[in-house]
Parts: structure tokens; sequence; C-alpha cells
């Protein structure tokens, strides 16, 4: 379709382009809008209520089922051409029925005298309406992702005890976290006191979980993990910072019209530093902490009086949620050099904790020859009564091994420059957890990096060895993927859901300090294990009772 076309006329039937006047394409946009949000854009939407709507405003539908919307802004036309894009398979987890439709919308300026600023104004305003509304997900979409959730969808009652609480959620932008504040949502938190914080991963629809969360009225910024972990550049701890003082004015605005705090957060950013370090310097009232890495951050801070609930360590998370994780990094890990052969090949496994015993599990049973490194004895001993080849050091097993992959979930430095010179050519490297390749990740050793697009990064090493970092250093099944499957995480969500909803109802009487066998009380109390089986593995059992109905009304 050639420009002219795209602009066709305008609404009083003039020739577009017209003499002395510029005509521009500002945008191209790929999204998903729904009818509704387009309707608006049709009938009434003015990206700025302070200046009057034009009058001419013409509807024009086109044979290929798309339409033009040409605004008369009274000095030049502004054109949205809406085209359906082509069906592909879904942008979410979930496949909807119906699929939601994708449009491509293109945004230009017609007839605008050069040195009128106006029109062209107009259209980035529009343009950057349609890029924020059309990355989030659909209703029909949150529908089916909270349909897929029934754990989250039976505890998401509403319990009067959060009216007047509000929450801050650090996570991961994934779909599963949209699900989980809507149910935050059902059982009580207002959305205007929300605040969604994205860790800062690449994970595949992040712009569409952000895009979401703003069209729920809650606020959205990213407080990166770079920075919690000492890795980030200085643009990014400025950032940062700017974001840390907008938590605390939502934390102070929270407080001063009488509301309590509650933070859900994965990797302690209330504990990062001390005083006036930190990046949110204001303390919430009660917290549920996600992460180890977290728990170390808040025992070891000074100053820290609140009720901290240990999700990380909960039964929960330890028997169920770590499950899915190793499952999602193994998948991850297949997918992300699919021309690779692992059946029959050595890997070397750093760590053998809770993740990584599961992911060395896994890869044996894929026909991988797994050698398993760790500096605690008793995990060694585990791994060779379990028949693993067994090292105290990497560097050990290096010197008589020559593994095609290297796994690190240790959570710390899992690599030293002294067994840099012991790695074989092309060696692959995959961290599960943010630092445990961090010596190159972070080029603290001189090496020759070079981008492989998609896959990583290709570190060329002396004596002409090269070893290819995959992903961008950090947690590898969550970069460009989606990570856990909604209904893996489903009882985890609704476990720190529960847990949630008790520690509002108790942080009045709940001493100071971080709290395990609590939450291990109140989700075997409320039944969620039964639950779990029930829905899930019990093959001749119905789904147990929900306390919310299905999810056809999601955002209302």
């Amino acid at each position: 379709m050639t420009f002219s076309a795209l602009v066709g006329t305008s609404p009083n039937g003039d020739e577009l382009p017209r003499a002395g006047t510029t005509a521009r394409l500002h945008s191209v946009i790929s999204g998903h809008w729904s009818s509704e949000v387009l309707l608006r854009l049709r009938l009434s939407r003015w990206p700025d209520p302070a200046e009057p709507r034009p009058e001419g405003h013409e509807v024009v539908a086109l044979d290929d089922g798309g339409y033009t919307h040409v605004l008369d802004t009274g000095t030049g036309f502004v054109t949205v051409q809406f085209t359906p894009e082509e069906d592909s398979a879904p942008h979410s987890l979930e496949h909807s029925d119906p699929p939601t439709p994708r449009w491509r919308a293109a945004v230009l300026t017609d007839g605008v005298r050069p040195d009128d600023p106006g029109p062209a104004a107009l259209a980035r305003n529009l343009a950057e309406a349609l890029r924020s509304e059309g990355a989030a997900f659909s209703e029909n979409e949150v529908a089916t992702l909270w349909k897929a959730m029934p754990l989250l969808r039976r505890y998401a009652t509403e319990d009067s005890a959060l009216t007047d609480w509000a929450l801050i959620f650090r996570d991961h932008y994934v779909e599963n976290s949209v699900g989980f504040l809507l149910a935050a949502e059902r059982a009580g938190f207002s959305p205007r006191w929300i605040y969604a914080l994205d860790k800062g991963d690449k994970t595949l629809r992040r712009n569409r979980v952000h895009g979401w969360f703003l069209s729920r009225g809650y606020r959205s910024a990213t407080l990166d993990n770079s920075v919690v972990n000492g890795t980030a550049t200085e643009e990014e701890v400025r950032l940062a910072r700017e974001v840390g003082a907008d938590v605390d004015a939502f934390v102070r605005a929270a407080h001063a019209e009488g509301r309590r705090v509650l933070m859900v957060d994965d990797g302690g950013i209330i504990a990062l530093g001390s005083g006036h370090d930190r990046l949110v310097t204001e303390q919430p009232d009660a917290a549920l902490e996600l992460t180890v890495s977290g728990l170390k951050r808040i025992s070891a801070a000074a100053g820290m009086r609140l009720p901290v609930l240990n999700m990380a360590r909960s039964e929960v998370k330890t028997h169920l949620a770590y499950n899915e994780i190793a499952d999602s990094c193994v998948r991850r890990l297949r997918a992300i050099v699919p021309g690779e052969k692992f059946v029959g090949r050595r890997v070397l496994s750093l760590g053998f904790g809770t993740l990584g015993s599961r992911v060395a599990r896994a890869l044996r049973a894929t026909g991988c020859r797994v050698t398993v490194v760790d500096t605690d004895t008793l995990a060694l001993v585990r791994a060779a009564e379990e028949g693993f080849d067994t090292s105290r050091s990497a560097h050990e097993a290096l010197r008589r091994t020559r593994p095609f992959l290297i796994i690190g979930t240790t959570g710390e430095d899992a690599l030293t420059e002294a067994d840099l010179a012991l790695l074989p050519d092309g060696v692959l490297l995959a961290g599960f957890a943010t630092r445990d390749f961090s010596l190159l990740s972070e080029r603290r050793v001189a090496t020759t990096p070079s981008d492989v697009p998609g896959v990583g990064v290709r570190h060329t090493l002396s004596e002409h060895r090269s070893a290819v970092l995959l992903g961008d250093g950090r947690s590898l099944n969550l970069f460009t993927y989606e990570g856990i499957p909604n209904r893996g995480y489903d009882a985890y969500r609704a476990a720190t859901l529960i847990a949630a909803k008790h520690l509002c109802r108790s942080a009045a009487t709940l001493p100071p300090g971080i709290h395990l066998g609590v939450v291990d009380d109140v989700v075997r109390d409320a039944g969620l294990f039964d639950a779990y089986y029930d829905t899930y593995l019990a093959d001749t059992a119905e789904p147990a009772g929900e306390g919310a109905e299905d999810g056809g009304d999601a955002h209302e």
C-alpha cells in the first residue's frame, strides 16, 4: 500500500497532501487492542483532555477489514490506520478462545505546514497511547490466565483486613505475576494502592505485563536487580534512585492516609545498604520475602523493625515451586541451543542445593553424564550416594573432565580466573542465579566479548579458546522466556496470597524478625496442599471448590 493510499482523503474530501504542506509517517505499532479500546478511540479518545476535541473526525472502513481515523486539527490532519495482522501463535501462555485480534496501527500527519508543531505533537501522543494500550493483555487473555490458576482463584476471597493496606510487589514481570496482583485486588487491595516493580530481567512479555498493570491503575516501574547486586552502570543506578524515591513517596502517602504498607519482595530491596544508602529508605510495616538472597540481606541489615514472613524456605516453595523452577531452567536451556547434542555428554553442575540438585537430576535423566561440584561436604555426600560423579571444586573437576556445558546455581561466583584457563574451547555456560558467572558478565577479567544474537555472549579467552555465556548473564530461565507455566506456579502464588492475608491480619501482634513456621502453619491450615493434590494430581477427584468464580469477569 502506498503512502497516499494510507492517508486517503480528508473529512471534507480534499485530496492529500496539499501544496506547501508536509506529510510524514510517525509510527507503525503492532498491538493487541480490544474492540472496546478501538471503539473509544473511534468515538471519544483525545490524548490531551485540556484541548478541545476536533470537530472533523471521520472513520473510513477499509477493504481489508481495518479502518482509518482522520482527525482534522484545523491546521492539518492526523491519520491513524488500523490493519488486521495475520493470525499467529498466541502472544500469551494460554490459548484464549476466541483469540485476541492483533492489529497494526500506522500514525501519520498530512496537510501540515512545516512551522506548525501541533499535529505532530498530537500524532506522538496518539502513538504513545496506542503503544501503551496495545501492549496490555486483553480482557479475554486475562480471563483465560485467571481461569488457568484455580488455586489462586480459590483463595482470592475478600478480606476486610486488607482494605487499609497498600501493597508493594517486586518480582519478575511474568504472567503469573498478573494473576497474583489480580488476586490481591479481589482480596481487598485497592488498585490505586498497588505499586508493582520489575526486577529487570528480560522476560518474554514484560512489556505486556507492564502495560496491563498500568491499565489497572497500578504504579509500575523497574527497580533493576543489577543495582541490588552492585553490578549496574551509573545511569542504571540513577534511574533506580528515582524509582526508589517514588516508592518512598508512595509509602509516605499511604501512611499519611492511615494505611499500612505490605511489601512482597523477591530480593530484599528493603534491606539494601544502610540508612541513606538504601534505594527504598521508608520502611514498610510488614514484608514477605521470596528469595534466600533477600533473607540474607534482611538478616544482615540494621534497624529492620518489622515482621518478615519467609516464603523462600517454606514447604510450598521447597517441595512444589522448585520442581517447576528446575523444569523451566532445563526447558529454557534446551530451547536456547536447539541444535546442541545433550545425550551422553559431560556436564559440570556447580551447586547441589534445592535448585541445583533438581537440575542435575533432570539433565542426567536426559542422558547427560553429570559431575557435581559443591563446597558443602554433606551436599557432595548426597550427590555421590545418588550416583553422580563429584568434586570439591570446579578447578579439580575441570582438570579431569571436559564438559560441553557448565551449569551454575550457586548465587555466588562459581568460577575463578584460574578456572577460566581450564575451560574447554566452545564450552557453554548456563547460569540460573545472577552471580554464577559474573566474572564474565561483569567484565572483571580480560576477554574479547562478542554478541551471539538470541543466544548470549561469546568470550574469547587466552590461547584462542572461547566460552559462550548463554543469555545475558542473569537467570537463564528468564532470558526472553516466560519461565514457569501459570499452572506450575499456581500453588506458590496461592500460598503467597494466603501468607499475605494472614500477615495483614496479624502484623500488629507478630514480633519483628523473620518467621518461617508461621508460613508453613497458615498454608497447611488453609488446606492448600489438599487442594493442590485434588486439583492437579488425583486423577479421580473433582477439582477443589473455589472461593472465586471463573474468570470471564476477571476485570471487574
